[in-house]
């Protein structure tokens, strides 16, 4: 079947396709690339992948080209779904004979209620999706297809068994010629990573059972399966070639340091190719391994402090000391090793003195750069259930974020309110970002590097124009 994979518009600047654990629009404009759909374009021949949110591409342009495909596979959330909905809806409107089918966390877990709620959806695919969409876009009868929910002839819907869970990684092709086929890499940036930047997974699952993360309870699972170090190289290799303006490539694996012999392994490997590297890390790397990284191109880890008090820590299952955390950032610092730290306001456990421990615990460890979020109860994850159980979600804020796709604070407690918390992340950036030490290391950043200048400028522009958005919500 000629196949359409789609990460549709919806808010303006809304980064669907995260390779982190909310979809949202940020503080600071960015994007993150829709593995989760270049994977299965990958194993689709003569398939094509649109991303509409960075490439600023409207709802119209995607109809027009609607009639040219037999199948279109959407990527949806629990905040894009109604808008994602409409997009199918219109697409069938140009297209009558057009197939319809959602994958994503919001539809791994609730196959049947996402089918119900949007009638023009013709299946969606379960859990680890890849194999799936390709025997959809093969011509399979759909009641042969495993890990499928789909209405069958008579639109009553069927839930097919589940799909074994993915073994040989490598079976997988490469997502980077997709990217160079269907996407301008120049329209993804973070920002704390080098831009033009390229990031890929190099396995999937992660070991730790964080309680409101949702990518390993939806849809990864808690067993860390990887692609060889071979196969990953070779993948690299050959990015390298296709895109030679990328100026660091970054691992998207929940917690690439869970395997340390292998990380060190693809460490040395990308040594020898000369590449500045990145990727996501526990805070509890030994100090040697932090090394051998370092040694071949590792120049920053993004790392999930998400709180500075211990308890909340024990509450979220986050298995992480503080002092561990405290001796790992004093470990990169002296390393050389950058840090964008991620942090987590509202989740069990918090009070106005938690709030008051975590940033100052912020300004001890002092990451490079850092990101604060609001604790978000995704169906499918254990925050979830523990906030329907108690009490602590009202119906109002299930969609988890507000009419411009920004994060709401949607829980709240008996002692601490969502305005409380909704107002701590201001709070929390202020206090870190407004010392004289950071504001003249970024100042020196900035006089140092005329790219780095302009940058921090427009992020500047976007991160004020930010809080005054939330002040007015």
């Amino acid at each position: 079947m000629r196949t359409l994979f789609l990460q549709a518009p919806s808010f303006d600047g809304f980064d669907g396709g995260a390779g982190s654990r909310y979809q949202a629009r940020r503080e600071i404009a960015s994007f993150w690339y829709p593995t989760w759909l270049a994977q299965p374009a990958a194993l689709v021949e003569n398939s094509k992948l649109i991303d509409a949110p960075p490439h600023k591409i409207k709802l119209a342009e995607v109809v027009a080209q609607a009639k040219d495909f037999d199948l279109v596979v959407l990527h949806t959330s629990v905040p894009s779904f109604a808008s994602d909905v409409k997009c199918v809806q219109a697409l069938k409107d140009a297209n009558p004979s057009l197939k319809a089918g959602l994958i994503g966390a919001k539809v791994a877990v609730d196959a049947d209620g996402s089918l119900k709620a949007a009638p023009v959806v013709d299946f969606v695919a379960r859990n680890e999706f890849d194999f799936t969409i390709k025997d959809v876009a093969d011509g399979r009868d759909w009641k042969d297809i495993l890990g499928l929910s789909y209405r069958d002839a008579n639109g009553a819907i069927q839930h097919n068994a589940d799909r074994p869970i993915l073994q040989d990684m490598d079976s997988l092709p490469f997502v980077t010629p997709v990217y160079k086929r269907d996407l301008q890499i120049e329209k993804y940036f973070i920002g704390y990573l080098k831009h033009p930047y390229l990031s890929i997974y190099t396995g999937r699952g992660c070991k730790s059972r964080c309680t409101f993360c949702l990518w390993p309870q939806t849809v990864g699972g808690h067993r860390y399966r990887t692609r060889s170090v071979g196969h990953v190289i070779e993948e690299i290799a050959w990015a390298q070639k296709a895109f030679p303006q990328v100026k660091e490539f970054f691992f998207d694996d929940d917690t690439f340091t869970d395997d340390l012999p292998r990380a060190e392994a693809i460490a040395r490997e990308l040594g020898k190719l000369g590449i500045t590297w990145s990727c996501n890390a526990k805070a509890n790397v030994p100090r040697q391994s932090l090394k051998v990284m370092r040694d071949n191109g590792l120049r920053l880890l993004l790392v999930g402090y998400e709180s500075g008090n211990q308890q909340i820590l024990h509450n979220i299952k986050k298995g992480m000391l503080i002092e561990v955390a405290k001796r790992f950032a004093k470990d990169c610092r002296e390393l050389g090793i950058a840090i964008h730290g991620t942090f987590v306001m509202g989740l069990p456990g918090e009070t106005r003195e938690t709030i008051k421990e975590t940033i100052a615990f912020a300004k001890e460890v002092n990451p490079h750069t850092m990101q604060v979020s609001l604790a978000a109860p995704y169906p499918g994850t254990v925050l979830y259930d523990q906030a329907i159980k108690n009490g602590w979600l009202d119906k109002d804020h299930a969609e988890l974020v507000d009419e411009n796709g920004v994060q709401i604070a949607p829980l709240h407690y008996p002692d601490l309110s969502h305005k409380e918390i909704f107002d701590s992340v201001e709070t929390f950036y202020r206090q870190f970002y407004f010392r004289p030490s950071k504001i003249g290391s970024i100042v020196g950043e900035m006089a140092r590097d005329r790219d780095m200048l302009k940058r921090r400028l427009r992020e500047g522009v976007e991160f004020f124009q930010f809080l005054r958005e939330r002040k007015q919500a």
